[in-house]
């Protein structure tokens, strides 16, 4: 289980507050009364590190002699300072790389320690579905008053963390661990029920060349590092303090075998030296001032290499923290997340008064429940009527209010649906009465509504096109009530802009499940360097959405959307499925990947959807999925003010770059296939 970076109260009764250690993770499985072959060590990627830290297996024997049945111990493995204090990670650089006996005997002289926070399993059962505090009672019975110097367990302070926050900023740690009691373990990936405090900054890099040295130093003069992002390396600064002349020599040998004549940045950063490139397979670790407006590190400074973190992970660190308060246990069933100011970049402007006046005066006629005219910007007129009329019984929302709905989204949704041929659903007596699609565009439209004749679309001769806030209101008029764009534009009606995995659960499946699976369809896309953006669908559903690059056909982006939704199903089978028929999904989240066809649609963000809590399609921040959302809450009532507080966040589809296509199929040669793929 791993922590999300994040700030949460330092006194809480539903939190307990531990230091964060400075090493490697380590998963340690004993056996009792087995002195050969009793202890095992294991990386976080599943390396066995056993034969590099005999000191930790040695003081694990006596251990073992008073073990009853087999544990599984998660912890971590660090580096002491003369007084027996844990250090810095760059002190297990001398230790942590070693693969010949010789060598790691004479490396003992770095004493190291094992300090444990977690039992994941005892005697054969799977401790990790109780909470935390069970887990930890029984961590400390396990393990008893062991009080050895290389086998520790580590500080664990319920509700008050205020004293070993000040002790870490004493200390220069790198920061804290706060956890919540009443948490599971969640395997294989970040939680926010484990969140990271950090007190400096921290950032794992992919190494993507280094600089010719000055002066008296010799081998090279600093390391060009960057991040995945957008599909390629991004680069993010240049650290040229922190070596040791051994760390130097080291390094120097593991990237001479690597140097290649080409640049692996997606743009050729500028050097003081002459750049020498390498293949990016290194991942170090370094620490940092903050992030500048460019977002580069200031004042990085190296503390050693990786060899547990995946190449592919490796992206930028939040420059902001998540403030996160969670209800009590019995209390509010969602997570209330406040955005950060990287979030929130595209904080939307004040309204335009020619929109304040629109919304006036729909105002006024729902009032007097008489049909009018709209002055449009640009000079469009609009006529409209029956705008007294409910379309949702339930909150009572009638069409008026759908139009003036329309017209405060209208500065995010119309990027959305520019260029976009539209399909049609109409709801004229209200979402509890039968509707019926429409593809084709009203015979006769409003001068200034947009209506093209697709190629090879002989079915359907005219199709209404999105981008003007006078079609919006239009369709809106026509009790039109979503808005359900193409995935391509008008321009290029072949080419898909983007690729959505529809994630629908099944009748009875909680929407935490639908979370479950998101998430994990984030993990695969991190992986792979390719940026997801998630929205709710309005309904019980989520998107999960794409960008692929230009020229992108639809088979190919279903193709891509198919072989990614196929990981988590192989990885998850009780909880994801890919089955196409209905009665054999069981109770799972069905992904589906067949929305993107040529002419199928969904719901853009910010569209109203015919829902009984008048959803909206809200854009979320990854950041809101991992904590924990009800769809519910996002509603025609409420996404104004969110959007007030929050601005785009669908933008990052619009203008980051398109996943590379071709990293799937190397993703999936190294996976060993997919073992449900048809």
């Amino acid at each position: 289980m791993l922590a999300a970076l994040g700030d949460v109260p330092l006194v809480s009764e539903h939190l307990a507050y531990e230091p964060k250690y400075d090493g490697i993770c380590a998963l340690v499985e004993i056996e009792p009364g087995r002195p050969a072959g009793a202890v095992r060590i294991w990386s976080r990627l599943g390396n066995d590190k056993t034969a590099q830290f005999p000191d930790v297996v040695d003081a694990l024997i006596p251990f073992t002699r008073r073990l009853k049945a087999p544990v599984l111990l998660d912890g971590e493995i660090v580096a002491l300072d003369e007084r027996g204090e844990p250090t810095g990670f760059q002190n297990l650089q001398g230790r942590m790389h070693l693969s010949r006996p010789r060598d790691i005997a004479a490396a003992r002289k770095q004493r190291v320690a094992l300090i444990v926070f977690d039992v994941l399993r005892d005697a054969g059962e799977d401790l990790r579905r109780l909470p935390l505090s069970t887990r930890r009672a029984r961590l400390e019975r396990i393990y008893g008053n062991t009080g050895a110097e290389t086998f520790r367990l580590s500080t664990f302070v319920a509700g008050d963390g205020r004293a070993l926050h000040r002790e870490a900023l004493a200390r220069g740690w790198e920061g804290l661990i706060a956890k919540r009691l009443d948490a599971p373990y969640a395997s294989g990936r970040r939680n926010p029920a484990w969140t990271k405090l950090k007190l400096v900054g921290r950032q794992d890099c992919v190494i993507g060349g280094y600089t010719e040295p000055r002066g008296t130093r010799g081998l090279f003069g600093a390391l060009l590092l960057g991040v995945w992002e957008y599909g390629g390396l991004e680069y993010v600064g240049h650290a040229g303090t922190g070596f040791t002349h051994a760390e130097l020599t080291r390094l120097s040998r593991r990237m001479k075998p690597l140097e290649t004549p080409t640049c692996p940045f997606r743009t050729r950063p500028p050097t003081n030296e002459r750049p020498h490139w390498i293949r990016p397979e290194l991942v170090a670790e370094v620490k940092f001032a903050e992030w500048t407006r460019d977002k580069k590190m200031r004042a990085p400074v190296y503390l050693g290499l990786r060899d547990d973190v995946p190449i592919e992970s490796v992206t930028r660190e939040p420059a902001e923290r998540l403030h996160a308060s969670r209800a009590p246990a019995g209390g509010a069933r969602t997570a209330h997340v406040r955005l950060t100011s990287h979030e929130t970049s595209a904080r939307l402007p004040p309204q335009a008064p020619p929109l304040e006046n629109l919304v006036k005066h729909l105002d006024d006629l729902e009032a007097r429940r008489a049909p009018g005219r709209l002055e449009l910007p640009g000079g469009h007129t609009l006529e409209v009527s029956h705008l007294e009329k409910i379309l949702w019984p339930g909150p009572r929302i009638t069409k008026g209010d759908l139009l003036r709905y329309y017209v405060r989204v209208s500065p995010v949704l119309l990027p959305a649906i520019a260029d976009r041929p539209l399909v049609m659903k109409r709801f004229p007596n209200g979402i509890t009465a039968k509707a019926f699609y429409q593809q084709r565009a009203p015979a006769k439209v409003p001068d200034g509504v947009r209506v093209e004749i697709l190629p090879s679309d002989s079915e359907v001769p005219s199709r209404l096109i999105g981008g003007s806030l006078l079609t919006l209101l239009y369709m809106a008029q026509l009790a039109v009530i979503s808005q359900d764009p193409w995935f391509s534009r008008v321009g290029s009606p072949d080419d898909a802009d983007h690729v959505a995995f529809d994630l629908d659960p099944m009748p009875g499946v909680p929407f935490a499940r639908v979370l479950d699976v998101a998430r994990w369809i984030h993990d695969e896309l991190e992986t792979l360097g390719a940026p997801g953006v998630p929205k709710t669908s309005g309904a019980e559903g989520l998107h999960v959405y794409v960008p692929l690059p230009q020229g992108t056909s639809y088979e190919t982006g279903r193709l891509f959307c198919q072989i990614v939704g196929t990981m988590v199903a192989d990885q998850h089978p009780k909880v994801a499925t890919l089955e196409r028929r209905v009665h054999a999904r069981g109770r799972t989240v069905y992904i589906d990947c067949l929305q993107n066809i040529r002419g199928k649609t969904l719901a853009t963000a910010y569209s109203a959807r015919a829902s009984q809590f008048a959803g909206a399609s809200t854009p979320l921040a990854w950041r809101e999925v991992e904590a924990g959302v009800d769809p519910r809450d996002f509603t025609l009532r409420t996404m104004p003010s969110r959007l007030a507080a929050v601005g785009d966040l669908w933008e990052p589809l619009r203008t980051a770059r398109g996943a590379d296509l071709g990293a799937v199929q190397r993703y999936v040669e190294r996976s060993g296939g997919l073992s449900s793929w048809k």
